[in-house]
């Protein structure tokens, strides 16, 4: 048996050396590695030896097997590196130049400013949460203190959902702002409540450089006991510094929100001009940046907080319009015109 494998070894690898192609070598492979090739007949007659042969022949049968292996893998590899030289011959590929580089897909403008801000407001103990895009009027404007028939409802030009309820009205709409969650949020949670609410919003406004019909915002809320407008200024004025830069001014200016009171819009310095006044900033030196205020009581009394007991501050702002900023890009509209000569700068 010894002789036998001594033959098959020789006789293998004779053969194997004259081998040409893939198909070739793999007909080689079943005829001396296959479950009925003659070394595997001989490994199973192992077991027909007596006991002081079979130790001797197993380690050579072994040996034998281990060695074609490695020859097979050797003649595989050299008829693999063949056939593509081959290949690249035909098609004239000169493999020592690079490579092509391959496209990468990146993160939208819009995607990488939002991520960042809710970034830098869950850094300072704000938890984010989303909510629906398609809202009920009660949380997108009467739990915000915005009745029926209320003025302040031209602030939002609505997209109405086709839905009517029993009584004829149509209550489903496009979230006009990101500021219903603090209803959806305070009704389900006790104080102390912070949050920040990114999503999409939709406005029905014909388009310019400022205006689109659908944007981005951040609402923010925070509902505690002894909450003060000095901690809606100090929270503001962080976003502001880590946002913006360490060296930014913030300025607050009273303004109106219904559901906030009183009500305020936050600015910082113009970093183009530094306050001197320029194109940018309308030459005032200031950058309006988002509206915000202590939450109006009444609001509170809806999700059964007690005005008495808790307050809080909210404050909302425009993705875009951040990204606008801090970039310098002068139209709204880049951002949605899938122009790949404006994405690749970011």
């Amino acid at each position: 048996m010894l002789k036998q494998l001594d033959e098959i070894k020789s006789k293998a690898i004779d053969e194997l050396s004259g081998i040409s192609d893939i198909k070739a070598l793999e007909d080689w492979r079943v005829r001396y590695l296959g479950k009925k090739s003659t070394l595997t007949q001989v490994l199973r007659g192992l077991a027909t030896l007596p006991a002081e042969q079979r130790k001797g022949v197993g380690v050579s049968a072994n040996e034998v097997k281990v060695l074609l292996e490695a020859a097979l893998a050797r003649k595989r590899k050299e008829l693999k590196e063949e056939e593509l030289a081959r290949v690249l011959e035909r098609r004239g590929i000169d493999v020592t130049l690079p490579g092509r580089p391959i496209p990468l897909g990146r993160l939208h403008i819009t995607t990488q400013i939002l991520q960042e801000i809710c970034a830098t407001f869950a850094a300072m103990g704000f938890q984010v949460v989303e909510g629906p895009e398609v809202e009920w009027d009660y949380y997108n404007f009467e739990a915000l203190n915005i009745p029926r028939d209320h003025p302040a409802r031209d602030m939002w030009s609505t997209f109405w959902i086709d839905y009517q309820n029993e009584r004829g009205e149509r209550p489903m709409l496009l979230r006009t702002h990101t500021s219903p969650m603090q209803i959806r949020v305070m009704e389900k949670t006790r104080p102390p409540v912070r949050v920040v609410v990114p999503g999409k919003c939709y406005r029905y406004e014909a388009t310019d450089a400022t205006h689109e019909t659908m944007l981005h915002q951040v609402e923010g809320l925070a509902v505690d006991e002894n909450i003060t407008l000095a901690d809606l200024k100090g929270t503001l004025y962080e976003f502001a510094r880590r946002l913006f830069g360490a060296e930014r001014r913030v300025r607050f200016r009273c303004d109106y929100f219904p559901f906030v009171e009183p009500g305020v819009e936050m600015a910082i310095d113009c970093f183009v001009c530094g306050g001197a006044g320029c194109r940018l900033c309308g030459n005032t030196g200031w950058i309006e940046i988002m509206g915000a205020g202590m939450v109006h009581p009444d609001v509170l009394r809806r999700v059964d907080y007690d005005p008495d007991v808790y307050t809080g501050f909210a404050f909302g702002m425009g993705v875009e319009r951040i990204a606008m900023l801090r970039h310098g890009i002068e139209d709204i509209r880049f951002f949605y015109s899938n122009d790949l000569r404006f994405l690749r700068q970011f």
